[in-house]
C-alpha cells in the first residue's frame, strides 16, 4: 500500500528543487486520486471538522470562502502534512542559510509544531477553500505568527476539465529595485503546487538576495473550485 511518505519520495525532487530555485514554485504531478479529491472536497460541508470559516469579501481578501480544519486533523491529512514537512525541511534549512537566517528547522514535524505551540501558535492551519463563479483570492501571504515555515502547498481538488473554468493559481515575485514578476500555474485534479510562503533566496551577480512572494487565485469564470491548503506552521 502506498503511503504518503513513499509517494512523496517517488516525486522528481531534483526537478522540483530546480523549479523552486528558478521560479519560486513547483508542481508535483498528482498526489491524490480523483476519488480522494472528491472525498476531501466533501468535507467542506461537514462543519464539525473545522475551527473557523472565513468569508473573504467581509475582510477585503477577495471573494469566496475557506475553512480551517480543527484538531485533530483528519488522519490522512495529518500524515501527508508530516511527510511533506520532513521532505521539505532540508530545503527550508538551505534557504534559511542562504538568506542569513537560523537554519534550525527540525527534521520531524511534531518537533516543529511543539516549537510553534511554545511560541503561542496553537491553531492548526490546513484549510479547504471554495470558489464559485466570480470568486477570486487577492494576493497575500499565509504568515500567522512569528514562526513561519518557508514553503507550503496548494492541492487542486476539482477537475478543471469538468468542474470550473478560470481560477488559475497566481504567484508574484517582488524583486529588489526591479518590477514584480508574475507566474500563473495550471494544475490538474489532485496535483499540488509547492511555493514560497514569504521570501526565498535568489543568486545574482553580486551574491544572494531575497525576493518576496505573494500568491492568489484569478477569477473563477464558471463552476465551483475546491482546493486544499497545507501550511506547516500553526497560527496564533
Amino acid at each position: 500500500m502506498t503511503t504518503p511518505a513513499s509517494h512523496i519520495e517517488a516525486l522528481d525532487w531534483p526537478e522540483i528543487e530546480t523549479a523552486l530555485a528558478t521560479r519560486g514554485c513547483a508542481t508535483t504531478g498528482p498526489l491524490f486520486t480523483p476519488k480522494e479529491c472528491v472525498a476531501l472536497a466533501a468535507m467542506y460541508d461537514q462543519p464539525a471538522r473545522f475551527r473557523s470559516r472565513v468569508v473573504m469579501q467581509r475582510h477585503g481578501f477577495g471573494q469566496g470562502e475557506y475553512q480551517y480544519f480543527a484538531n485533530p486533523l483528519p488522519a490522512s491529512l495529518a500524515a501527508w502534512r508530516s511527510a511533506l514537512y520532513e521532505r521539505l525541511a532540508p530545503l527550508a534549512n538551505a534557504w534559511a542559510a542562504a538568506m542569513g537566517q537560523p537554519a534550525d528547522y527540525p527534521a520531524d514535524h511534531a518537533t516543529y509544531l511543539a516549537r510553534c505551540h511554545a511560541a503561542g501558535q496553537l491553531r492548526p492551519t490546513p484549510l479547504l477553500l471554495r470558489y464559485d463563479e466570480g470568486d477570486y483570492n487577492c494576493l497575500h501571504q499565509d504568515l500567522y505568527g512569528d514562526l513561519q515555515f518557508p514553503l507550503q502547498l496548494t492541492v487542486l481538488l476539482s477537475d478543471p476539465r469538468e468542474d470550473f473554468t478560470g481560477g488559475e493559481f497566481v504567484l508574484t515575485e517582488q524583486r529588489p529595485r526591479m518590477q514584480s514578476r508574475a507566474e500563473v500555474v495550471s494544475l490538474a485534479q489532485g496535483e499540488a503546487v509547492i511555493f514560497a510562503v514569504n521570501q526565498r533566496p535568489v543568486t545574482g551577480t553580486r551574491g544572494t538576495y531575497r525576493v518576496t512572494m505573494r500568491h492568489g487565485v484569478s477569477r473563477v469564470r464558471s463552476g465551483r473550485r475546491h482546493t486544499l491548503g497545507i501550511i506547516f506552521h500553526d497560527a496564533r
